[in-house]
């Protein structure tokens, strides 16, 4: 009798428990529905979500194979480098090797150069590999230590020995195989 109340109030919990996720769950879900921000409703509350970005409109990138992007890197512009762009309608020799440099740096973020320059990425790729492999081989090593049972006594050279030796005496196969290699007057292989 005891044991059936213990269940039955176990049950009463596990529902109380329940209904009050159901509850909880939808009180979120009215809030959100009545939520005059559309942003939190699609992210069902989550905190932090960012707007997606506008792809009708030009973006800039540094890549090899497209030399001139969409945009210029600088979109808005001081004082002195609207005065600098006015300056580079002019005639290029007055300008200054770093008033040109200004002005490439306005278009594009990095050179060719900068762009072809070698990350060191590929260590990162030989240390995981080396890394794996690593693991992999202690892996294997615990394996044959604690999982694999000990190897048979006729892995032992002792016990091949002691094979060879009864193949030997009992002349097996004389003709072409085993016995024909053996030169039994000398005691000793042909």
């Amino acid at each position: 009798m005891r044991e059936l109340s213990r269940s039955s109030r176990g049950r009463k919990i596990m529902l109380h428990v329940t209904a009050g996720r159901i509850a909880g769950l939808l009180s979120r879900r009215g809030g959100a529905a009545f939520s005059s921000s559309s942003s939190r409703m699609a992210s069902h509350g989550h905190v932090g979500v960012t707007e997606q970005a506008d792809m009708s409109v030009p973006l800039y990138c540094d890549r090899l194979d497209t030399p001139l992007p969409d945009r210029p890197y600088k979109d808005t512009l001081s004082a002195a480098d609207e005065s600098l762009k006015q300056k580079e309608k002019g005639p290029w020799n007055s300008l200054s090797k770093e008033e040109k440099l200004t002005l490439y740096r306005m278009m594009f973020n990095e050179t060719y150069a900068e762009m072809k320059k070698p990350t060191g990425e590929w260590k990162t790729v030989w240390g995981g590999i080396f890394f794996f492999i690593g693991l992999t081989g202690l892996v294997v090593l615990w394996q044959t230590h604690y999982v694999y049972p000990p190897q048979p006594p006729t892995f032992e050279d002792e016990w091949q020995a002691m094979q060879v030796k009864r193949m030997l005496d009992m002349r097996v196969n004389p003709v072409e195989g085993f016995s024909a290699k053996w030169d039994y007057e000398k005691g000793q292989w042909k």
